[in-house]
């Protein structure tokens, strides 16, 4: 049984170092919708949901490489913080968006854009 616990100890930190992989590539693949989507609602929505959920992986994968308790529970803080104050923020950005005044992009609004990209 103890064989099975230390060869379990020994992979905590190469599946902790792919999750921090897994995160940054996530990361990366938000920035991208971000750049390519065309209106702040669907920028707002690549951005929020993507650096969530990589954020969200990538303490999972420093947590599992972490030294001891205190750094892990530091790190489970910090998720807590950016789980709950990141789609807030988000929340408020389309909000003050949309008080502004920008509408999103929907049906012809969309093609005419497109067009003029194209010109």
């Amino acid at each position: 049984m103890t064989e099975l616990l230390d060869m379990i100890w020994s992979f905590l930190p190469v599946i902790g170092a792919a999750l921090c992989l897994i995160g940054g590539l996530l990361a990366i693949i938000g920035t991208v919708g971000v750049l390519r989507f065309p209106d702040v609602y669907t920028r707002l929505h690549a951005a929020s949901v993507t650096d969530t959920s990589a954020m969200t992986i990538a303490i999972a994968g420093m947590v599992m490489m972490s030294p001891n308790w205190l750094v892990a529970f530091k790190l489970v803080a910090i998720w807590t913080f950016f789980f709950l104050t990141g789609p807030a923020s988000s929340h408020a950005l389309a909000n003050a968006a949309h008080v502004a005044g920008i509408k999103p992009l929907t049906g012809k609004s969309l093609k005419h854009e497109r067009q003029d990209d194209l010109s």
